[in-house]
């Protein structure tokens, strides 16, 4: 009966570490869409015509980032989750950022992806989504009326709402800035 319980225990102990690292997986997916939400919901805020440009699309991805920039050198990091519309699937996905050039300061920064197209959607989160260089995009809506009031336009039917600390962003500057899956939470 002792050899039993000895074996119970071992098994129990060997299996803990895997329940534990499920339930801080699910604690950090949470965390993430949470992050998500807030991110639409700051854009919703300083733009409330997004809101319809997100319920009318193929999908949206939502990022929480933070920056940091200290005389030559900065970068940033952020996570969130990509939402397909029509079939409800979330993937969680990563942003990491590296800057040059001259400056200092910290930002927390909020980005909101809109795709009209399924296919847009799919290819940003199967191949992820790269800015090289000084990559600017020009916030130009005219042929898309008020619901993309606000946006940026970075490629044919891909819209990006940003807010810093000092509202809605009506240029997109982005240096080194990847998105990719998270391999971890997905």
């Amino acid at each position: 009966m002792n050899r039993r319980m000895m074996v119970l225990t071992m098994a129990a102990a060997l299996a803990a570490p895997g329940i534990a690292l499920g339930a801080d997986k699910a604690k950090e997916q949470a965390e993430v869409r949470k992050a998500g939400q807030d991110a639409l919901a700051a854009v919703y805020k300083l733009q409330p015509s997004a809101r319809s440009a997100v319920e009318s699309a193929a999908g949206y991805a939502a990022f929480s980032n933070f920056g940091m920039k200290i005389l030559v050198a900065g970068g940033g990091s952020g996570k969130g989750v990509a939402v397909n519309k029509k079939t409800k699937a979330i993937t969680y996905m990563k942003m990491a950022e590296i800057q040059a050039g001259l400056g200092f300061g910290a930002k927390k920064f909020q980005v909101v992806w809109v795709f009209e197209t399924e296919a847009a959607l799919n290819n940003f989160v199967n191949s992820g989504w790269e800015f090289g260089g000084q990559a600017t995009a020009a916030a130009k809506a005219g042929d898309k009326g008020s619901a993309y009031q606000g946006a940026v336009a970075v490629s044919p039917g891909v819209w990006i709402y940003q807010v810093t600390d000092k509202g809605l962003a009506l240029e997109l500057t982005a240096k080194g800035t990847k998105y990719y899956k998270d391999s971890d939470l997905n």
